[in-house]
């Protein structure tokens, strides 16, 4: 029996059909798609023994290895996984890296234990990533896109938040654009991020013309925005949000000290977590310390410093002080030089409620 292949990939992106990706895990962390869950037929370890047997003596004799290695107890496990996912996944498909012989062989034992005629992808992770990044080119090719930028604590992602034609990068990307962006968990790899990028970016184009993007450097983190996209954003209009200097203070309080010791408490512990985030703002402010120089560092550094020699407890006051004189002797600075380098293309500034009436306008009524 000629079991089915799917090769509709723009309906497994715009519905987040559940994906089961069955290539190694090496394979899955290198890049895989938000929709999927990696169930291997083969680890790593037994995924290498095949690709050697392959190159040194044949195909053939590479698959009978492959059966070797997953049989009797072995199989019956993996197999009762991929049923478990199709039973609690009955819309998904199957995939490998170029659905080839890893995916046809799922999808026979998934037959096999269950009756369940479940799909594979044809060309498998391969096609699915090259329709990513075509898509990705077309997307930024055919939408127009609006910089939405302010100074340092503005409240631009919160905006962004209030706005449905929009792409929060750095949610994509899992990190907050400065030097003190980094969260708990790495970042996913540079695969991943392009993968969520463009499905996010195929899906808005669907529904709009015109989508709002956060002023972001080449690099977010670790990780790289796509050139194109990277590009459109250099020649498309600026919107600037502007805040009182004590409202940016506030926030950057709530959402790096308040919530970023949160964050580190809920993935480990709460003393452990404490710790690890009051290391992680003096990580963060010596990664800046050359461009602070070194009687800025010095003092910024003696402010952070007695903000947190009490981690468990949360002074704003103390918080607020090496806030401030950031805010002051560096990222302003930092901020006015490189907006005066888009002054050209701004076409409004405001407050928050002015500029989210003026791109939910501008959504509405496209120029």
């Amino acid at each position: 029996m000629e079991l089915p292949q799917l090769d509709d990939y723009a309906r497994l992106f715009l519905d987040d059909v559940p994906l089961l990706d069955v290539r190694a895990p090496v394979e899955f962390g290198q890049g895989a798609f938000p929709m999927a869950r990696n169930i291997p037929i083969l680890n790593d370890e037994e995924r290498q023994a095949v690709g050697t047997c392959y190159k040194e003596q044949s195909p053939d004799d590479a698959v009978t290895l492959g059966h070797e290695l997953v049989s009797g107890e072995l199989k019956a496990a993996r197999v009762a996984a991929w049923v478990e996912f199709v039973r609690d996944h009955p819309e998904g498909v199957l995939y490998c890296f170029r659905g080839g012989m890893r995916s046809k062989i799922t999808q026979q034992w998934i037959f096999d234990a269950s009756g369940v005629v479940y799909p594979r992808v044809r060309g498998g992770y391969k096609a699915l990533r090259r329709f990513l990044l075509d898509e990705l080119e077309r997307s930024v090719a055919t939408l127009d896109f609006t910089v939405l930028s302010g100074r340092t604590g503005v409240g631009k992602t919160e905006l962004l938040h209030r706005l449905d034609h929009q792409i929060d990068l750095e949610g994509i990307y899992r990190h907050y654009g400065s030097a003190f962006g980094r969260m708990p968990q790495p970042q996913p790899s540079q695969i991943d991020v392009e993968n969520e990028l463009a499905i996010a970016l195929f899906k808005q184009r669907q529904r709009y013309r015109n989508l709002v993007i956060e002023d972001e450097s080449a690099n977010i983190g670790s990780r790289r925005l796509p050139v194109v996209l990277k590009e459109k954003m250099n020649g498309s209009p600026v919107v600037v949000l502007e805040a009182p200097r004590q409202a940016r203070i506030e926030l950057i309080f709530r959402h790096y000290v308040v919530e970023g010791r949160q964050r580190y408490q809920a993935v480990l512990g709460e003393e452990a977590g404490t710790g690890r985030w009051a290391a992680s703002l003096l990580d963060a402010l010596s990664r800046i310390e050359r461009r602070l120089g070194g009687s800025r560092y010095a003092e910024v550094r003696r402010l952070m410093e007695a903000a947190l020699a009490r981690p468990a407890e949360i002074d704003f006051e103390l918080h607020s002080c090496w806030i401030d004189y950031l805010l002051t002797n560096y990222y302003d600075a930092m901020y006015d030089y490189q907006l005066e380098k888009k002054a050209d293309r701004i076409i409004f500034r405001g407050a928050e409620a002015a500029v989210l009436d003026y791109l939910n306008d501008a959504a509405l009524n496209p120029a």
